[in-house]
């Protein structure tokens, strides 16, 4: 797959999701209308959509139906954007801008971003159970990946990395540990995505095993390539000032190993991920794809 075919694709992917989404939401304008209108502003920002992506390739690679598994690709994205509204707090990481939108407190106020945030998990699981119980999807299988995306969300995955990234500020934690927290904070809910996917298509446990390694190693390329942009990004590209993690003191990868070696283990990173895959065919180009475009990008 060529640079160009592989970004027309994601591009292709990028538009169904956000086709679907709006399914999964109560309209804008259901009372109250202030929150739901903080939950479409939080999850309608020009997000990359990369979770719920995974989501549906893992399913496809695995046989299972794209289609029948989107209310859990959606629901997954939802997980995400209501991270992102927490994480821009004031309590947290206190950005003004996401994306190169003010974030959602900014717009609606602390106390509705705090509660649009919530609505958004909450709405995940609706979503996902509603479309457990309207029997296209195996009922087992569905309570697995429940589990699976539930865990990643949770303490011991992604609130429990940035209970770990916030008690880092200022501090200089060898590289075990910033993996560690990295692979909760972001790759644990990259590996639920792929493994859900899998899961839900009924695929065997070597897939569902060769998708951990695979989101396991993209989850870390992702992290250290963000890493790298909060440095040397273009403001106007990624969405919001450079200079973040070095304002708030954070534990980051440049800083702990410098920009060079930091891009080294990014691209050993990326390398993984695709090594990962050896297992599959022509049907696991998207993936091996992807993983360049993580490495590679510029937002």
């Amino acid at each position: 797959m060529t640079a160009l075919s592989f970004a027309e694709e994601l591009r292709r992917r990028q538009q169904l999701v956000e086709e679907h989404l709006p399914a999964f939401l109560p309209d804008p304008e259901t009372f109250p209308p202030v929150i739901h209108q903080a939950m479409h502003y939080a999850l309608f920002n020009g997000g990359k959509r990369l979770r719920p992506l995974l989501l549906l390739e893992a399913a496809r690679v695995a046989g299972g139906d794209a289609e029948q598994v989107m209310p859990f690709a959606c629901a997954v994205e939802m997980i995400h954007s209501y991270s992102l509204v927490h994480d821009d707090l004031p309590a947290m990481d206190d950005d003004d801008y996401r994306r190169g939108k003010p974030t959602c407190h900014r717009v609606f106020g602390e106390a509705n971003a705090i509660l649009a945030g919530d609505a958004l998990l909450t709405q995940a699981f609706a979503v996902m159970t509603s479309s457990a119980l309207q029997g296209r999807l195996d009922p087992r299988r569905a309570l697995r990946a429940m589990v699976e995306i539930a865990t990643a969300a949770g303490s011991t995955g992604m609130i429990g990395g940035q209970v770990i990234d916030l008690a880092s500020e200022g501090q200089h934690p060898a590289l075990e540990q910033l993996q560690a927290m990295h692979r909760m904070k972001t790759g644990a809910l990259f590996v639920a995505c792929l493994r859900s996917g899998a899961i839900l298509a009924g695929a065997a446990a070597a897939v569902v095993d060769a998708f951990t390694a695979y989101g396991d190693a993209l989850g870390l390329c992702f992290q250290i390539t963000d890493d790298i942009l909060d440095i040397e990004g273009d403001a106007t590209v990624i969405g919001k000032p450079v200079g973040s993690d070095l304002k708030h003191d954070k534990a980051t990868y440049p800083a702990l190993v410098g920009l060079e070696q930091a891009r080294a283990m990014a691209r050993d990173c990326s390398r993984t991920a695709v090594a990962s895959l050896q297992g599959f065919g022509p049907e696991a180009d998207f993936l091996r794809g992807l993983a360049s475009y993580v490495l590679e990008r510029v937002n």
